[in-house]
């Protein structure tokens, strides 16, 4: 006689049948939370990593301490779009009311700018402390539960990258005032404003050296190796805490046009203060950031000394 399971077609349910069915309902859950957990991880490896964080620092400190110049350019139509006003022409066309006033609106986008990566950096920063959180503590139930958040976190975080990168861009200026006055008959050329950047200038801690009466100093542009004919730096000295008449006069500004400086003049065995930033110009709209280094003069020779205690004596 045939059994019931013969006669209705249907398999036998055994013990193994039951592991099988079980493991196939565990298997798909696992296999989504392992593919969720791994891509948070590769976002984090490849975005967020410890290296790229530091160069988004980097990038933040290096734009705080550049200096931000005002661009006007404009191209004569008159003459077709290859043909470019010169420098000369361009100051002497601009009123000289209203371009101070886009340079203040200038220094404000500035500033702005630099608020708005520091705040997106922080907003990145936090993000990986969160999502590294998560990959610690949360298990599978938790990650299938919490899934909606957690894409959340890390569309907010994609959104600071791209904000922070499209900052890091020179943007240009809007002003919804003519920079050139009224030129009679004459057609007046189209404008754009933007700030661009110079990189900060940094001095050369290794080749910066002091002597018993004088200091070299030497500096340098990240990126930069060679020197513009336009730029000039502006370098200031002071002695530290002066204790009398002539020590307080120690102190003074000199424009260089070079990466090398030699300062004379200066006490033996004294700690001065030197500092250096880009020389300002007419378009430069925000560029507070210097560099500073402090340098001890040598004292004299101790049989220098002698000669110079001798020589005084012979005056008495």
């Amino acid at each position: 006689m045939s059994s019931h399971n013969e006669r209705t077609g249907l398999q036998p349910l055994t013990k193994s049948s039951f592991i099988s069915k079980e493991n196939g309902q565990l298997r798909e859950p696992w296999k989504k939370y392992t593919e969720q957990k791994n891509s948070i991880e590769g976002f984090i490896s490849s975005q967020l990593s410890s290296e790229a964080l530091r160069r988004y620092k980097v990038r933040v400190d290096i734009m705080k301490k550049s200096s931000h110049y005002m661009d006007v350019m404009w191209k004569d139509l008159s003459f077709g779009d290859q043909n470019y006003m010169t420098t000369s022409t361009m100051f002497h066309l601009i009123d000289p009311l209203k371009f101070p006033r886009m340079k203040k609106i200038g220094t404000t986008q500035v500033k702005i700018k630099l608020y708005l990566l520091e705040e997106f950096y922080k907003v990145i920063k936090h993000g990986k402390e969160q999502l590294e959180t998560i990959l610690r503590t949360y298990d599978m139930a938790t990650f299938s539960s919490e899934w909606e958040s957690i894409r959340e976190r890390l569309a907010h975080v994609t959104k600071a990258l791209s904000d922070f990168n499209s900052v890091l861009i020179p943007g240009k200026l809007h002003t919804k005032h003519r920079l050139i006055s009224d030129m009679g008959h004459t057609k007046i050329p189209h404008i754009r404003l933007a700030v661009n950047i110079k990189m900060p200038v940094v001095f050369d801690k290794k080749e910066s050296h002091s002597f018993q009466q004088s200091a070299m100093l030497k500096w340098y542009i990240e990126g930069q190796s060679t020197l513009h004919p336009s730029e000039q730096f502006e370098v200031r000295y002071k002695l530290i805490t002066p204790t009398t008449l002539e020590e307080g006069s120690q102190f003074g500004t000199i424009t260089a046009s070079s990466f090398s400086i030699e300062i004379g003049n200066l006490l033996p065995e004294k700690s001065y203060e030197f500092t250096i930033k880009r020389a300002e110009t007419y378009c430069l709209v925000y560029g507070f950031w210097n560099d500073t280094i402090i340098l001890k003069t040598k004292p004299f020779p101790t049989d220098h000394v002698d000669y110079l205690k001798k020589a005084s004596c012979c005056f008495v």
